[in-house]
């Protein structure tokens, strides 16, 4: 089987749970971003994954619903 560069994984660590702002406390997605996944090209994967990491340190502590 051919490995393919360009797949990008979901960030998903199955703790799906949204806070108050409706972002995932597990993968740090929106719950937009989380919805639209599936239907993202590689380079909007990446961007989505570059969001997570500017927004997990800002989001730590965080109520839950």
């Amino acid at each position: 089987m051919a490995i393919d560069d360009d797949h990008v994984p979901s960030p998903c660590v199955r703790l799906c749970t949204l806070d108050d702002d409706d972002v995932c406390v597990g993968c740090y997605r929106t719950l937009d971003e989380i919805k639209a996944w599936g239907g993202l090209d590689s380079e909007g994967r990446r961007a989505v994954l570059a969001a997570t990491e500017r927004r997990r340190p800002a989001r730590r502590g965080i109520s839950c619903r």
